[in-house]
C-alpha cells in the first residue's frame, strides 16, 4: 500500500472538519455586512443571515432577529438556504469519510470491505467538493451585490454604505478548505486504486472427458 494514502485520508478529514466549523461560524455570525455612519461614529450596524445588530462603543451589543422570512431580501434568503445545504453536505461528508479511512480498522478485511471503504471515501470527497462550491456561491454573491451598491452612482455620496464583514472572509476560507479536503480524499482514493493492482483471477480449465474407445473386433450395425 502507498504510505501516502493514510496521510492524505487523515489530512482530508481534518481539513474537512475545520471547513465545516468555519461554515457553521459563517452561518451564525451576524457580521456578513457592516455599516458605520459619520453622524453616529460610536455605533456600527451589522447584518447577518438571522439577525441585525447594533454595536455601541460604550454600550452593550443589541441584536434583533428577523420577524419574517418572506420579508427578507432575496440575497439573504438565498444565502440562508445554500449555507444550510452546505452544512448538511459537509457533515455527511465527514460521517462517510471517517469509516472509510484505512486507519479505522487495522485488520485487513476482505476485498469487498476495501471496496466499501473506497466507495465511502469517494462519496465523501464528492460531497466535500459540493459543499465548497455551495458555500462559495452565497458569500461571493453577497459580496458582489455589496460592491455594486457601494459604487452605485445614483446613491448620494453622503449616504452610508454597507461594507464587507468578517463572516464573508470566514465563508471564503471555509469554501476553499472544503475544496481542499475533497481533493485530498479523492486523491487518496485514486492512489489506493492504482496501488491495489487487482490481478485477474485465473480461469480454471475444464477437463476434457476421456473418449470411450470401442473394442477392436466389435462392430456396431445399424438397421
Amino acid at each position: 500500500m502507498d504510505p501516502s494514502v493514510p496521510t492524505l485520508e487523515l489530512s482530508g478529514v481534518l481539513i474537512g472538519g475545520v471547513a465545516w466549523l468555519c461554515s457553521l461560524a459563517t452561518t451564525l455570525m451576524p457580521t456578513w455586512l457592516t455599516l458605520s455612519t459619520e453622524l453616529l461614529p460610536t455605533e456600527t450596524y451589522e447584518l447577518g443571515l438571522w439577525k441585525t445588530c447594533v454595536v455601541q462603543d460604550l454600550g452593550p451589543l443589541e441584536c434583533r432577529p428577523y420577524n419574517s422570512l418572506l420579508g427578507l431580501p432575496p440575497d439573504i434568503r438565498l444565502a440562508r438556504i445554500l449555507m444550510c445545504v452546505t452544512l448538511a453536505s459537509g457533515l455527511l461528508a465527514l460521517l462517510l469519510a471517517v469509516p472509510g479511512m484505512h486507519r479505522v480498522n487495522a485488520c485487513p478485511g476482505p476485498p469487498d470491505d476495501r471496496r466499501r471503504k473506497w466507495a465511502l471515501k469517494m462519496a465523501a470527497g464528492a460531497l466535500c467538493l459540493a459543499a465548497g462550491v455551495l458555500g462559495l456561491i452565497p458569500v461571493s454573491y453577497v459580496a458582489h451585490l455589496t460592491v455594486l451598491r457601494f459604487f452605485d452612482q445614483s446613491v448620494p455620496q453622503a449616504a452610508p454604505r454597507w461594507e464587507f464583514g468578517a463572516a464573508l472572509f470566514c465563508g471564503w476560507t471555509a469554501g476553499v478548505l472544503h475544496l481542499a479536503a475533497g481533493t485530498l480524499l479523492l486523491t487518496s482514493c485514486l492512489r489506493r486504486q492504482a496501488d491495489a493492482g487487482y490481478a485477474p483471477a485465473p480461469v480454471p480449465l475444464a477437463r476434457a472427458k476421456p473418449r470411450r474407445r470401442t473394442p477392436i473386433g466389435t462392430r456396431t450395425e445399424y438397421v
